[in-house]
């Protein structure tokens, strides 16, 4: 698909006699308009979701489409255990355990209250067993036995957690324990869990696929996901119910349609059926009205400015990597594209190096800038010739 056109105020400088007048067409005055949500510039009106918070956000660009009290403080129950998936995943990439390793159960494991795997005291379980016994059978019991293989103690487990949150971002979460069990050292938010979701799919996910089971058997006990988005929406594909009597029902889900995956956190429902018609609901809408698309793919010139005092008179500015952009269903067309310069650009210049931004209105209206880089080095010119560009640049 062809990327949207930049406007022709950022043309190319093809000689330096075209110094002053190329100068003045690339020089795109600064843009005030202040970026606004899609939502602003596009009024569509939110789901009703009786919830305590919420947040819907796109996979790929990390762009929130929907939410209330995202970056409220809330107990994340069950939905804890997706992090300790994560922090396993870590631990099996690095090569620290293998899906083979037998696990030990520990007495501490197999006394976990609340939903459990049934593993039994002294048992040998294997890593890819009390895996699916967390993410399918949500069980406390299989979630301290894997905490215990990786890190010896569940309080070390907890602390490699936190380590892991802080590299994501998520600051406005912390984790006491593998399991999600009430206590006060564990809380996140709804904004936090999608950053965590939009990781485990990224980054692990075979690990991740594992979360679409709808049910796993061990010793001889059969247990169903909890999920009922599961059984009733062919796009979900995940991931983690939550629920205790002071967090109230939750659900971390995910759905793919298009190519394009949603991550949607409901947190603080009443019911089962409650957090499942929320999250459906956010899924719904999410697709309804919104779409990604590919703006620019990687390495697209998007225009070529002036240079001052450099080898070479201009260079190719664009982006290093593909650019992807959420749009109003519909309205892609009708998005515009102009370059701003960081004028004047004075050599040299490293290859990545910022030159400038692509605005991108819709409606007369700013909605994201995009970093403008540099796709080649400029190293500086000659003597004279950098005396000619400052002597010129007087006139500017």
């Amino acid at each position: 698909m062809s990327f949207i056109p930049i406007s022709a105020r950022t043309g190319v400088v093809p000689a330096r006699t075209q110094a002053i007048a190329g100068a003045v067409l690339l020089a795109c005055v600064a843009l005030c308009l202040p970026v606004v949500t899609l939502a602003q510039a596009m009024p569509i009106p939110s789901p009703n979701i009786n919830a305590r918070s919420y947040a819907l956000v796109d996979q790929l660009t990390g762009k929130v489409l929907a939410e209330n009290n995202a970056h409220e403080r809330v107990e994340p129950a069950s939905i804890t255990k997706v992090m300790t998936v994560y922090v396993a995943g870590q631990a099996l990439a690095s090569g620290l355990i293998s899906l083979d390793d037998e696990v030990v159960v520990s007495e501490k494991a197999w006394k976990m209250e609340g939903s459990r795997m049934f593993i039994e005291v002294g048992t040998r379980v294997t890593v890819d067993q009390l895996l699916d016994g967390i993410i399918v059978q949500s069980g406390n019991d299989a979630s301290v036995a894997l905490a215990e293989h990786v890190a010896g103690t569940e309080e070390i487990f907890a602390s490699q957690m936190n380590e892991q949150a802080r590299k994501l971002g998520m600051k406005d979460s912390s984790f006491a324990n593998a399991t999600g069990l009430p206590d006060p050292g564990t809380y996140t938010t709804a904004y936090d869990l999608t950053l965590l979701a939009r990781a485990l799919v990224r980054d692990f996910p075979e690990l991740y696929q594992r979360f679409s089971h709808k049910e796993f058997t061990y010793n001889e006990i059969h247990q169903p996901n909890r999920n009922r988005l599961l059984y009733r929406d062919p796009s979900v594909d995940g991931i983690k119910t939550g629920h205790t009597s002071s967090a109230g029902y939750c659900l971390l889900s995910s759905a793919q349609r298009d190519g394009m995956r949603l991550i949607a956190a409901v947190m603080g429902t009443d019911s089962d059926t409650a957090r499942t018609e929320a999250s459906q609901a956010l899924i719904n809408y999410g697709y309804r009205f919104y779409e990604t698309r590919e703006l620019y793919p990687a390495g697209a010139v998007v225009t070529q400015p002036r240079v001052w005092g450099g080898a070479s008179e201009n260079v190719r500015a664009g982006v290093l990597r593909a650019v992807n952009l959420v749009v109003p269903r519909g309205r892609y067309e009708d998005m515009k594209a102009t370059a701003r310069i960081d004028e004047p650009l004075k050599a040299p210049l490293a290859q990545g190096q910022p030159v400038g931004a692509i605005v991108l209105t819709l409606d007369d209206k700013t909605i994201e800038e995009v970093p403008l880089q540099a796709l080649d080095a400029v190293d500086e010119g000659s003597l004279f010739s950098r005396l000619y560009d400052e002597f010129m640049l007087l006139f500017e």
